[in-house]
């Protein structure tokens, strides 16, 4: 299968943009919630048409290899995903856009780069999947600097290491979330943590914004799943000790966890992992009235059920997403060790409770116990994402 080709514009790959059928039920939806938008279609414009500058500094011979200078490659890396960013590119309105980008692959060559940046007064900006909704990626470095290099890390992709005893991974930061995934599969062991950008991020730019995800009520956050961190720094490297847990004095961990690349380049991690699941539930309740869903909620979170999803759609992204006019919520319980059917039963009570309706049974996966289930429609209101994390 030929690889896909990343938009350098926006959101996604080019190949999986939505199109025909889907995309005009889409823009219905759209205009019928924006009556006076205009959705005409807007192209991206060329690449020549930026005219980007040749770049203002070369780079050592001993690190021409890694570095790229194309105009496309560039503009991928001088903004974010936010919608701004999206609308900006669209508009042909990218200001600021590195010199280079330099795609090392080992932490000797993280050190060179930024032994010569340091030399040359170059800004150096990290950078993972480039999903970043808050500038981070973006090189706004004015003239404070002599030029800007985008340190692109996704070269570094590896799991490195598996502790079985204790179910945990040291993983290069570079690592797509998909690729993490694909790695850990056929060891049994899942990091199991879904941010709505889990396709085209990296387990270091989740470190480095202390990014959150689906499927973590119990562990909402990155660092709920980290143990260690490796830094480099233009002053040296750092290492966190791996510990269980310490409270000895500041945590060195928590000083580069979201510190969104500005103290040192985060390139490996230890992170706990978990079992796959073996036992699944998934259901999608409706509400007619979004403050009933919210309420429901509560209930469910203080109820200690510990669903591992629970995700509230108001009325208008379940609308956009799924042709629903009604809040959603998305409803996951999984265990690797014993079935869920109980939790899910009981959770559904609750939703009930608060007016909720289920138009479709909920679906059960399994072994065991389950087996007699398997006959239900496991077909849910579920976005994109979702749909990948339930796999």
């Amino acid at each position: 299968m030929a690889p896909k080709t990343r938009s350098w514009w926006g959101w996604g790959n080019v190949e999986d943009a939505v199109a025909g059928a889907e995309c005009e039920a889409l823009v219905r939806r759209v205009a019928g919630l924006l009556p006076r938008a205009d959705l005409t279609a807007h192209e991206p414009p060329p690449i020549p048409s930026f005219a980007v500058a040749a770049s203002r500094v070369a780079a050592p011979a001993s690190l021409e290899h890694l570095v790229s200078a194309e105009a496309r490659d560039r503009l991928t890396h001088s903004h974010g995903q936010a919608f701004r960013d999206v609308a900006r590119a669209l508009r042909g309105d990218l200001p600021h856009v590195p010199d280079l980008v330099v795609r090392p692959t080992t932490e000797e060559e993280i050190a060179d780069v930024l032994d010569w940046c340091s030399a040359e007064h170059v800004a150096v900006i990290p950078f993972g999947g480039g999903t970043s909704v808050v500038g981070g990626v973006e090189p706004r470095v004015g003239d404070a600097y002599a030029a800007a290099v985008s340190l692109d890390l996704t070269a570094m992709d590896r799991v490195l290491e598996l502790d079985r005893t204790s179910r945990a991974a040291l993983v290069q930061a570079g690592v797509l979330g998909p690729h993490l995934e694909e790695q850990l599969r056929p060891h049994g062991f899942t990091l199991r943590f879904f941010p709505q950008s889990f396709e085209f991020s990296t387990l270091g730019g989740w470190l480095a914004t202390r990014a959150g995800g689906h499927y973590a009520t119990l562990l909402p956050h990155i660092e709920d799943l980290t143990e260690s961190l490796r830094v480099i720094t233009p002053a040296g490297s750092l290492e966190s000790r791996r510990l269980p847990a310490s409270g000895a004095g500041p945590s060195p961990d928590r000083m580069f966890l979201g510190s969104e690349g500005t103290l040192g380049v985060i390139t490996q991690a230890w992170v706990r992992l978990q079992d796959r699941p073996r036992w699944r539930a998934a259901a999608a309740v409706t509400f007619a009235d979004y403050d009933a869903g919210v309420a429901a909620v509560r209930a469910l979170s203080q109820a200690a059920l510990h669903p591992a999803n629970c995700r509230l759609l108001d009325p208008v992204e379940a609308f956009i997403n799924a042709g629903s006019p009604t809040a959603v919520l998305v409803l996951g319980f999984e265990s690797a060790d014993h079935p869920v059917t109980a939790r899910m039963e009981r959770a559904l009570e609750l939703c009930r409770d608060h007016g909720g309706r289920l138009d479709e049974p909920a679906g059960y996966t399994g072994a065991a116990s389950e087996i007699a289930r398997e006959h239900f429609d496991a077909r849910v209101i579920l976005p994109p994402l979702l749909k990948i994390a339930l796999s």
